[in-house]
């Protein structure tokens, strides 16, 4: 039977894409290389690099890890470093190269870098020069043959030399490329099921585990993605990129999606200073992707009234719930509804979204190609409306997790079915509504509360910029609601924020106790840690 939720697509999306349109994301990067040439591909500092260019220093690159470094087709790879030029032109030559990508967050500690090269074998990594030190402390202990330093500055017009005393073994990765400009390149045959990431889960469910992610899986979420979004992705789009590139988000929407379209992409490589995001929302852009933080980041900065958002099609919200507050005032200021979408590292994201007609709210619609089902601890369907876990059946969810296969068993049924961890409800459209996560959940006098809900109520009031839901434990109702509060006003009190929620909320999910802080502890990508609250 033809799923609901087809009826309720937009025009042009089809039910099923073909996700064998390449054999490899190498197929894919050459394909767009050679399409689109002459067209800008990447921008910072003041240099933009086009296509072509952007083709030589992979290849380069990809010359000189097939050539010099020792490392064969299925061996690992990190990348460490924030959103620079050098960044997509070391993915895409360790990608053409047939190594598997481990990307990892350059805010990493000692602790965390060491399990993720540990677990996922890599033995070279690419590093931005500021990690430098960390990545010494752990260089043996981790495996690592060789260390690839990156300038923040590298690839840029008026390149500085790097600023980092290297020491031995270390290599600069612009002399690296020079190199392999004198090297050929004999490109290794890549098929849809050999690995191309280790994307490593933020570690929310415990120990950082690595998403087993193959080239099929990827080539399958980039056609999903082209299909669902396609209005956007024509000639002149022009993306402002302000969230991680090596997060998964930013890795196939904003790096590997765009460079299928053929389109520019602003990089800022610290989100957090104004100067840069600011600057990269100059006249002309056509796409910002973020999370809730960052859209209501930018509506609550002053130096949005001077941005231009004429020529916004897409604005597209992942990595958390998009608060309704926060999206009706987006579309106020810019004329541009956010349309919100939900996937997973394990879903190499894309699973559902809004429709591009409907724009934001009204649930979320499962992906083409892509099967969603809510059901209970038994793993058994429940009818449309019931609450439950959901799962997403699809040509882009992972192989499994690295070396841990009963943490795969775990999540990963025989018939390929993905229990996500996520808690919603279907409804008779097949729109989901993503409640929160199970987890998350906290049991007040034996109620199932949702922070996402109260903090949707919370961000309504006028005098709160952000807020964060928690259980605590309570000798009376087991557990109880504390609500962290960032204020607009130092006058915003506790006892104005229970009326404010009496209003909207039933008397158990109303907070009892209130924290009010200057600033909520996020991710990288700007995802609110619930977890950093608890502990």
């Amino acid at each position: 039977m033809k799923p609901a939720w087809l009826e309720h697509y937009s025009p042009g999306v089809p039910a099923t894409i073909d996700a064998h349109a390449a054999a490899s994301l190498a197929e894919v990067i050459d394909k767009a290389c050679a399409r689109f040439a002459d067209r800008p591909a990447y921008s910072q500092g003041g240099t933009t690099l086009s296509y072509a260019e952007f083709d030589a220093h992979a290849r380069h690159f990809a010359a000189w890890l097939q050539q010099v470094s020792d490392l064969k087709p299925g061996d690992r790879i990190a990348l460490m470093m924030p959103n620079l030029l050098a960044y997509p032109v070391a993915l895409a030559g360790a990608l053409r190269a047939g190594l598997v990508v481990v990307n990892v967050n350059p805010m990493y500690t000692a602790r965390e870098l060491l399990h993720q090269l540990k677990d996922s074998g890599a033995t070279v990594i690419v590093a931005v020069e500021a990690t430098l030190p960390l990545v010494r402390q752990v260089r043996e202990a981790g495996g690592l043959r060789r260390v690839i330093a990156v300038a923040m500055t590298d690839l840029q017009r008026e390149q500085a030399p790097g600023a980092a005393a290297l020491e031995h073994g270390e290599d600069r990765f612009t002399q690296l490329l020079a190199v392999g400009a004198g090297l050929d390149f004999d490109a290794p045959r890549i098929g849809r099921d050999h690995l191309a990431f280790l994307q490593y889960t933020g570690g929310t469910t415990g120990v950082s585990k690595g998403a087993m992610l193959t080239h099929g899986n990827i080539v399958a979420n980039l056609q999903q993605g082209a299909a669902w979004y396609g209005s956007a992705l024509g000639e002149g789009a022009v993306a402002v990129t302000a969230i991680p590139l090596y997060h998964i988000f930013g890795l196939t929407f904003n790096c590997l999606v765009m460079i299928q379209a053929g389109a520019l992409n602003r990089l800022v490589a610290n989100p957090r200073d104004p100067a840069q995001l600011f600057a990269a929302l100059a006249p002309g852009f056509t796409i910002l992707s973020g999370v809730n933080t960052l859209f209501n980041g930018l509506l609550n900065a002053p130096e949005i009234e001077g941005v231009d958002f004429s020529t916004l099609k897409l604005a597209v919200s992942g990595g958390a719930s998009t608060q309704a507050a926060v999206a009706e005032r987006w579309l106020r200021v810019t004329g541009c509804r956010i349309g919100e979408g939900y996937g997973l590292t394990e879903t190499s994201p894309f699973a559902l979204a809004n429709a591009m007609h409907a724009g934001f709210g009204g649930g979320l619609l499962p992906f083409p190609s892509t099967q969603v089902a809510i059901r209970n601890e038994a793993g058994v369907e429940l009818p449309v409306g019931d609450v439950g876990e959901i799962c997403i059946r699809g040509p882009q969810v992972m192989r499994g997790y690295w070396q841990q296969p009963a943490e795969t068993a775990a999540v990963l049924d025989a018939d390929g079915w993905l229990r996500t961890g996520d808690v919603g409800h279907m409804d008779a459209r097949g729109a989901v509504t993503v409640t929160d996560r199970k987890k998350d959940m906290v049991l007040v006098s034996g109620f199932n509360v949702f922070p996402n809900e109260v903090e949707a109520v919370l961000a309504a009031h006028p005098k709160v910029l952000e807020c964060a839901v928690i259980g605590v434990p309570d000798p009376t109702s087991g557990e109880a609601l504390k609500a962290f509060v960032v204020a607009r006003d130092a006058g915003l009190t506790a006892e104005a924020l229970i009326e404010h929620c009496r209003a909207s909320l039933t008397a158990y999910k109303v907070p009892r106790q209130f924290a009010f802080t200057d600033q909520l502890p996020k991710s990288p990508v700007g995802k609110i840690l619930r977890r950093s609250l608890r502990a």
